[in-house]
C-alpha cells in the first residue's frame, strides 16, 4: 500500500524545477499512506512519485519503478496478489522483474501487452504508468474501486494522486464546487466516478484505465461486474471453497503481520474461520469495536469467534466525544467529505491495529456479491405491493408512518419505514430512493433538487441491477472509501477476500433464490458458511456496523450540531439552513429519525470549512470567493 502522485506535461511540464518541490509537498501531503520510504523521479516532462507502505518484499521495493531498456516509469498504491504467476510469466518471456515487491511485474507487464496489461492484474491497485516513448500516461483502478486515484487537467499538463488533499496541497490553481456532485453527495454520502467534490478534479472509476496524452483523454472500462449478462447455475459448495480458501490465502501470502477486523457477523466469521485454516499455528489478532449503546455492540458477538479460532482480540470503545474530535482532523488529512457514520470508527479501530499488524482482513463486499442486506428482499415484495389497491396501500403507509422512532439499531420499523416510502417508484430508482441518505422529500426541504439518473434500460432480474449498481457506486464510493481513508490514516492496509476477481466471477452466477429467497438473504453463502461456522452465528440477523448517532444527537452532539448546521457556507451551495435546524429540533423532540440526514450535512460543514481554510492558504482573493462564494459545475 502507497500514496501515489504525479504531474506530466504534454509535451514537457512548464517548469520542471518547481514541480519537483510541488510533488515534494504533495508526498508530505501522503505520508500517513507510505511511512516506510518515499521518493520521487523527474524528467523534463514528468515527475512521478511514491510513499510507500511495505507489505511484499519488504526490503526491496522501491518505487516509482523505473525500466532501463524503455524509460516508462511505473507507481502503484496496492497489492498484486498473482505476482507470483505473472513473475513466471515474464521470466518466460525473458522479462525477470528486478525486485522482489510484488508490484515489481507492472513495467514488464506493460512493456508485454501495452494498456491491456491491467486486466492481467489481480489485486487492489490504482497505477499510474507514464511512457515517455509516446507520450502517454495511463491512470488504472482496480475492479471494484478498493484504491482510490484522482486527476485534474491544467492547460497542457496532468497532476494526480491518491487523495484530494494531496492534490489540494499540490495545485494551488482555482477550484469551484461542483453543485451537482454536492447535491449527489447530500442524497447518498458519497461521490460516484467520475464526480468529486470539485468541479475541476476528477475520479478514475472502478474497473476503469484512462489514457492521457497530448490529444486528449480516453477513459476505457476493462472490466465490469458481468451479474447481469451472466448465465446462472448451480453453484457448487466444493468449487467455491476451493475459490474462496485461495482468495484468503492470496491476500494473507504477506511479509509482515496481519490480523483480523472481526464484527462476529457472518463475513468478518467467516475470514477468520478460513484464514486460521489456512495459517494453523499462527498467532493471529482480531481487532472489533465496542460502544457502551447495548444494540450497537459488536463484542459479545466477535469474542466467542475469537476463542474458537484461537485469536487474541483487541477492542476499541467509541465515544461520541471521539467520533467528534477525529471527523475534523480525517477531513483534513484526506480532503473529501463521506456521510458513512462508521468512517470514523473503523479509523479508530486501525490506529489501534496499526500498533500490531500492518494488514488487515475484512468482510466487504459480501453483502454486495451473494445478496446480503434487506432491501434486496424489499426489491420483489414492492413489486409484489404496488399491484394492491390504492386505498390499501395508503393504509399501510399511513400505519407505518405513526411508528415511533427509536435509537436501537436498524430496526424493523426503520426498515419498513424506508419500504413504504418507496413504493410508488420502480426498479432500481427504488432501491436507491431505499439507501437514500438523505430522501428527495427532504432535501426538497433542505432547497435542494435531487440529482437525475439516466433510465435505468438494462435487461435481467432487477436483483442483478441492484446488485450491480450497489457495487459500483454504495462499495466502491461509500464502504471501500471508508476502508481505504480510515485505514490508510494510520498505515494500515486493509484487504477484502470477497472481492478477489475470481469469487466475484462466481457470484456473478449464483440464481436470485441462491441470493434472496423469502425473507432469507445471502442463501449460498450461509449454505457454503456452515462448513466452518456455528449455525447461531450464520443465521443471526444482519446488523452491520453502526453508530448510535441518533441518540448522540439527542445528547452529546446536540451543541455541536445546532452549531454546525446554522454554518453559513452550506446556505452557499443552496441549502436552507432554517430548515436543517429544524430537522434536528425534530430528531431530538423524537418527531422523527433524522439521524442519517443530519450526520450527511454534518460532515460537509466540516468538509465546507475545510475548504475554506484551504482556499485563504493557496489561492488568491479572486479565487477564493470562487470557491467560497459561488455554485459553479
Amino acid at each position: 500500500m502507497c500514496g501515489i502522485c504525479g504531474k506530466v506535461g504534454f509535451p514537457s511540464l512548464t517548469d520542471p524545477a518547481a514541480t519537483r518541490s510541488k510533488i515534494a509537498d504533495m508526498l508530505e501531503a501522503l505520508r500517513h499512506r507510505g511511512p516506510d520510504a518515499r521518493d520521487f523521479i523527474a524528467t523534463n516532462s514528468a515527475v512521478l512519485g511514491a510513499t510507500r507502505l511495505a507489505i511484499r518484499g519488504v526490503l526491496d521495493g522501491r518505487q516509482p519503478m523505473v525500466d532501463a531498456v524503455t524509460g516508462v516509469t511505473v507507481v502503484c498504491n496496492g497489492e498484486i496478489d498473482n505476482h507470483h504467476e505473472l513473475r513466471r510469466w515474464l521470466q518466460d518471456r525473458g522479462r525477470p522483474p528486478t525486485q522482489a515487491t510484488d508490484v515489481a511485474v507492472i513495467p514488464g507487464l506493460y512493456a508485454e501487452l501495452g494498456e491491456k496489461f491491467v486486466s492481467r492484474l489481480i489485486g487492489a491497485f490504482a497505477v499510474a504508468v507514464w511512457d515517455p516513448r509516446v507520450g502517454r500516461l495511463l491512470l488504472v483502478r482496480d475492479r471494484t474501486g478498493e484504491r482510490p486515484l484522482f486527476f485534474a487537467r491544467s492547460a497542457n499538463e496532468i497532476v494526480f494522486a491518491t487523495e484530494i488533499a494531496a492534490l489540494v496541497a499540490h495545485e494551488r490553481l482555482p477550484v469551484k464546487f461542483s453543485k451537482t456532485a454536492l447535491h449527489q453527495y447530500l442524497q447518498f454520502g458519497i461521490f460516484i466516478a467520475p464526480d468529486t467534490p470539485f468541479s475541476e478534479i476528477q475520479k478514475v472509476a472502478p474497473g476503469e484505465y484512462i489514457s492521457i496524452e497530448a490529444g486528449g483523454v480516453r477513459r476505457e472500462k476493462y472490466w465490469r461486474w458481468p451479474i447481469v449478462e451472466r448465465a446462472k447455475e448451480a453453484p457448487s459448495l466444493d468449487e467455491f471453497d476451493r475459490i474462496f480458501r485461495e482468495a484468503v490465502r492470496r491476500q494473507s501470502d504477506v511479509d509482515v503481520e496481519f490480523g483480523v477486523f472481526l464484527s462476529g457477523g457472518l463475513d468478518s466469521s467467516l475470514i477468520s474461520a478460513v484464514a486460521r485454516s489456512l495459517h494453523p499455528k499462527r498467532a493471529l489478532k482480531a481487532f472489533t469495536l465496542r460502544f457502551d449503546e447495548e444494540t450497537y455492540d459488536e463484542g459479545n458477538f466477535a469474542e466467542p469467534v475469537a476463542r474458537q479460532f484461537n485469536m487474541e482480540m483487541q477492542a476499541v470503545w467509541i465515544r461520541p466525544e471521539e467520533v467528534r474530535q477525529e471527523l475534523t482532523a480525517m477531513i483534513r488529512l484526506v480532503g473529501e467529505p463521506l456521510a458513512d457514520p462508521a468512517w470514523i470508527p473503523a479509523a479508530l479501530l486501525a490506529r489501534r491495529a496499526a500498533q500490531d499488524i500492518r494488514v488487515g482482513l475484512v468482510g466487504e463486499g459480501a453483502d454486495e456479491l451473494f445478496g446480503g442486506y434487506p432491501t434486496y428482499i424489499g426489491a420483489g415484495m414492492a413489486e409484489r405491493f404496488s399491484r394492491w389497491p390504492a386505498w390499501i396501500r395508503a393504509s399501510v403507509r399511513s400505519v407505518v408512518q405513526a411508528i415511533p422512532a427509536t435509537e436501537k439499531k436498524v430496526t424493523i420499523s426503520y426498515l419498513l419505514k424506508r419500504f413504504v416510502q418507496g413504493v410508488e417508484v420502480s426498479g432500481l430508482a427504488r432501491h436507491q430512493l431505499w439507501i437514500s441518505n438523505i430522501p428527495p422529500a427532504l432535501l426538497a426541504r433542505l432547497g435542494i433538487e435531487p440529482p437525475v439518473f439516466p433510465a435505468e434500460i438494462s435487461p435481467g432480474e432487477l436483483l442483478d441491477r441492484v446488485q450491480r449498481w450497489d457495487l459500483e457506486a454504495s462499495l466502491a464510493e461509500g464502504l471501500l472509501t471508508k476502508a481505504d481513508r480510515a485505514s490508510m490514516s494510520s498505515g494500515l492496509e486493509l484487504r477484502a477476500p470477497f472481492l478477489d476477481a475470481a469469487v466475484l466471477e462466481f457470484a456473478a452466477t449464483l440464481p436470485v433464490l441462491e441470493r434472496a429467497r423469502g425473507f432469507n438473504t445471502k442463501v449460498f453463502l450461509k449454505r457454503y458458511a456452515e462448513r466452518y461456522l456455528p449455525k447461531k452465528i450464520v443465521h443471526r440477523r444482519k446488523r452491520g456496523l453502526s453508530v448510535p448517532i441518533a441518540r448522540w444527537l439527542r445528547g452529546p452532539w446536540r451543541e455541536w450540531a445546532t452549531d454546525a448546521l446554522g454554518n453559513e457556507r452550506l446556505g452557499q451551495i443552496g441549502i436552507r439552513a432554517g430548515v436543517a435546524r429544524e430537522l434536528l429540533q425534530e430528531h431530538c423532540d423524537h418527531r422523527a429519525d433524522h439521524a442519517r440526514a443530519l450526520w450527511t450535512l454534518l460532515v460537509l460543514s466540516e468538509w465546507l470549512d475545510w475548504a475554506a481554510q484551504e482556499t485563504r492558504m493557496a489561492h488568491t482573493e479572486d479565487t477564493k470567493n470562487l470557491l467560497i462564494g459561488s455554485i459553479l459545475s
